[in-house]
């Protein structure tokens, strides 16, 4: 069976990519992911709020940053740009050593970051860039329209300073989804992933503490973008790709029937490990 397909503009030999996880920090586990037979792999995302927080550490500064960045954040080691450099070192090492496409995926907070991070990104060999905007809009002043724009200046930006396809990783939680998409087209976007998965704060009812809490994925979440991805086939002129809920094959066939050019894994592979690929 030909399973080829295209995605950003890269030749896939099948529509199976793993999405940003911790399984791509390793190099082992991001062999076996390519082994069982990755067509591509997401790195895990690069957080500004990572990077600040590290930095404010060193300076003995207090942070206080979005939970899905603090979920992720390392044992501080060394008050230098270290995390920056252990992403892209990561990701010269994934790409001399894999033989599949590596997207780097990034998530920033002021435009200027963006930038200059997916520089960086595009130097250390990056195949593609993934955006992964963690954005919620706490301003109650703050309009549809605004939040809109936000990202689309920023795709603007860095589409004007680097040259690798860029793919928007979504929520659905935008109020006329389908227009804003065809803007992100417009604004010079490769790609869509639908839909990105936010981590919610949750209270320890017995310590009075506020932390992140995810679930895990079922494959009921699938059904949210099968139904996007099937109202935008053949409307824009992006690459979709279909991310939360695949744990099955007949989830990845529904997804691409659908219309996605690729369906992403994370829950599946964090469950049942890398291997799972090739079931």
């Amino acid at each position: 069976m030909d399973l080829r397909t295209t995605y950003l503009g890269l030749e896939l030999a099948n529509p199976i990519v793993p999405s940003a996880s911790p399984l791509s920090r390793n190099l082992d586990s991001a062999q076996r992911l390519e082994e069982a037979g990755a067509a591509a792999l997401v790195m895990y995302s690069l957080f500004e709020e990572d990077l600040d927080h590290e930095q404010a550490l060193g300076e003995g500064i207090p942070f206080h940053g979005h939970a899905e960045a603090q979920h992720f954040l390392p044992e501080f080691q060394q008050p230098t740009s270290a995390g920056l450099e252990r992403y892209l070192e990561q990701l010269r090492t994934l790409k001399e050593r894999l033989s599949i496409p590596v997207i780097a995926s990034l998530n920033g907070i002021h435009l200027s970051t963006w930038v200059d991070h997916g520089k960086e990104l595009e130097q250390a060999g990056a195949d593609a860039l993934e955006l992964n905007i963690y954005y919620i809009a706490t301003d109650l002043n703050q309009t549809a329209a605004d939040v809109e724009q936000r990202y689309i200046e920023i795709l603007k930006e860095l589409k004007a300073h680097v040259n690798l396809p860029i793919t928007m990783k979504l929520s659905p939680q935008f109020s006329s989804l389908g227009h804003f998409i065809k803007r992100l087209d417009e604004a010079g976007a490769s790609g869509v992933s639908l839909f990105n998965r936010f981590y919610q704060p949750d209270i320890d009812i017995d310590s009075l503490q506020i932390g992140p809490h995810l679930q895990l994925s079922s494959s009921a979440d699938a059904l949210l973008a099968m139904r996007w991805i099937a109202i935008l086939y053949g409307r824009v002129d992006l690459d979709l790709a279909a991310t939360g809920g695949a744990h099955t094959a007949e989830d990845a066939i529904k997804l691409l029937l659908a219309g996605a050019d690729v369906v992403h894994l994370c829950s599946a592979l964090l469950k049942r490990g890398p291997g799972y690929i090739a079931t």
